[in-house]
Formats: structure tokens, sequence, C-alpha cells
């Protein structure tokens, strides 16, 4: 118990000393915690930054209630998701495997709580656009944690863009590669289809890059054609099921054309998201590996932009978290996120919170990658979602 006080402590020093977004203490919100691993942490990590008290986390098993606990900062560990529910909690964070994501959201809408649910938000569209629903009709918020939006300098893209400083958007490509699974022996849940979902490579990374990609340009992709390759046909004796990479080319409701690459079994490469916006008057590429930087061209010439709170447009700067020079990156971005979840259940609005209209539109774009694939790479419509803006 000490431990966990004294690292909320030390995360609200960081918070207040940085002047980053929290809520007011006489509002502390009551959040709960479903789940101890990483995301468990991270999202922990932020619910503390932000200013609430974390009541309670449920672990994988009974057994593992105060692991959880521990892992996530909570003051205690619950053995069921009921006990955790029965309490007067005002938020849970749903940090479980992807085929969880719809039992447990449900039976937490159902208690009147609040929910910010890992993403892929569920395996199907069918069950992503229902959550959509259920958290409209109950009057909660819902988010699902895109937290790429979170970085000034995507901000300060999305700004400039809007600004017409591209001019017209002529071609959008990128990437998202990362190589935790290139050994013949790495392992992890999300490769078991059962448990991680019909796709894990688009539908763990290649989501984030579509969602960043429609954030930054205000524009859906409409159709995309898709292929999918799994190089380790079978890890530790078990047969995979799931994508280790996937390409496509699409094209926007604009008309602009696209492309993307996303692996997962790109040795050297860590996490790195890159995006690049191409236009007449201007270009623009946001790498999330040097996140403070944007870089930006012309046919005249070509500058590097750098977050800078002094220079930023005023909706980076909602979002910037450190003096210039500081390096600002991915908790810094979840926290952020976690911040703007809990000014919504509070009754604000804030600007670019990803909602569950969000995690229902990535499940659309994951149906139809996998659809295209199956089908040769045909060329697969994308529907838009029918709760979002009702």
């Amino acid at each position: 118990m000490y431990f966990r006080s004294r690292s909320a402590g030390l995360l609200l020093d960081r918070a207040q000393k940085c002047h980053i977004a929290s809520f007011d203490v006489s509002t502390k919100l009551k959040v709960g915690i479903v789940g101890g691993g990483f995301m468990g942490r991270v999202h922990g990590r932020s619910a503390l930054v932000s200013g609430a008290q974390i009541v309670g986390a449920v672990g994988s098993s009974p057994a593992r209630a105060e692991a959880a606990a521990e892992a996530s900062g909570a003051e205690r560990g619950y053995e069921t998701l009921a006990d955790l529910l029965a309490t007067d909690v005002d938020v849970i964070h749903v940090c479980t495997p992807n085929n969880t994501h719809r039992e447990v959201t449900l039976q937490a809408l159902a208690a009147g709580k609040h929910v910010v649910c890992e993403k892929p938000l569920a395996t199907s569209v069918a069950d992503a656009t229902g959550l959509e629903a259920a958290a409209h009709e109950a009057g909660l918020v819902g988010a699902v944690p895109f937290v790429y939006r979170y970085h000034p300098m995507v901000r300060e893209l999305r700004a400039r863009l809007a600004a017409g400083e591209a001019g017209v958007i002529t071609s959008l490509h990128g990437s998202y590669l990362q190589d935790w699974l290139a050994g013949a022996d790495d392992q992890n849940w999300r490769v078991d289809d059962s448990t991680g979902g019909p796709s894990r490579t688009f539908a763990d990374i290649g989501s984030h890059w579509c969602d960043l990609t429609e954030f930054v340009t205000g524009d859906k992709i409409a159709a995309i054609s898709a292929q999918l390759r799994t190089v380790r046909g079978e890890r530790g004796g078990v047969p995979v099921r799931t994508e280790d990479l996937a390409t496509a080319q699409f094209r926007t409701e604009a008309g602009v054309v696209g492309t993307i690459v996303v692996s997962q079994v790109a040795a050297g490469r860590k996490n790195r998201l890159y995006l690049e916006v191409s236009g007449t008057e201007g270009s623009f590429g946001f790498d999330q590996e040097d996140p403070d930087r944007l870089w930006a061209g012309r046919r005249t010439a070509s500058q590097i932009l750098t977050r800078d709170p002094d220079t930023l447009s005023p909706g980076a700067a909602r979002v910037n978290r450190l003096p210039a020079g500081h390096a600002q990156g991915y908790q810094d971005a979840f926290d952020s996120f976690v911040a703007d979840s809990y000014a919504a259940v509070l009754g604000d609005r804030p600007d670019g919170l990803p909602d569950f209209a969000a995690g229902a539109r990535s499940a659309q774009l994951i149906d139809a990658v996998l659809r295209s694939a199956a089908a040769d790479s045909a060329w697969i419509t994308v529907p838009g979602s029918p709760i979002k803006g009702s």
C-alpha cells in the first residue's frame, strides 16, 4: 500500500508542476480498472495523473485481484467485476483481452458506469456498433484510446491542414512497423484469434494509423484493397491464423489515394508510426518515434517544426504538457486522452476525444481489410457509422 500511495503522490505532483489537464479535486472521479497487464498500468498511471481515485481493480482471476490493484495503482483488488460494479465507481477502464471487451463493457454500461475501453472496441462490426449504440442510448461516455491524436504536433498538423496549408491533398502514405513478434518463439495472447480476434496486426496497430489519418485530414477512407501475410505459420507448435503484416491501398471520400504498410515482424522497428500527407502547396510528415517534430515541405524549401508552446496553434497548445525542449511522448499523450475522457464524464465536450463511434469506425475498416484480403485484394467499400452524429 505504501508503494501505491507514494506513486499516486509523485504522479499528482508531476501533474501540478507541469500544469497539465486535470479536473477539480472537489469533483474527483472514482474509477475502476479491469485488467492488470501492461495496459492496466498505463491506464492507472493516467488516471492518477488526471486526479482520479482508483478505488479498485479486477484481475484475470480472483487470485490475481491484488496483483491487478498493485499494477494499476488501485486501492484494493476485487475478485469479480460484479463486486467492482456494485461500488460507487464512476468510470470503468477495460484493459482485458479483445474477446472480453463486449461483455465487460456491456456490464459496465448496464450498471450506469462510463467506460474507457481498450482498442479494438470489439472483435466484430456488429459488436462494436452495438456497444456504440448501447453507450449512446444510456447517455454514458464511451472512449477508446486512439492516443496518438494527443501528440501536440499531430494537432498542429491537423490545424495546418484545416487552414489549407497543403493546398489540394493529393496522396496519403505511411506505415506502422514493430518487431516484437519477429522471432519464431515470440508469443502473445493477441496471436490467438479466439482471444485477440480475426485480425491481429491491422486491428492492433493499423487501426491507429487509419484513425490518425482520418483525424488529421477530416477525410474518411471510402474504399480499400488489402493483402495480409502470416510469416510465422506456427508459434510454440500452435498454428497461427492471424496476420503478421498487412499492406493496403485506399481512396478517400474526397478522392485522395493512399497506401499503408503495417507489420509486427519488421526487425529493428520498435513502434514506428509514420504518416505523410502530400499536397499541391505543402506536404507534412509525422513520425511517432520523434513526436516533438513535424516535417513541413514546400517546393521552395522544407523545414522542421518543433513543439514549442509559444508557437503552437491553440488546439495543439491545449494538449501540450511540457516546455519546449523537454521530450513529450506516449504516456503524456495517454494522460491527455484520459483527462479528456474524464472531462467528458463531467459534462465537457473536449475536441478530438475518440469515442465509441471511433471504435465502431475502426471495426468497419478492419472488417473491410479482412474481406478484401479474403477476396484476392478486391476493392471493398467502407460504410460510415450508423450512430455518429445522431
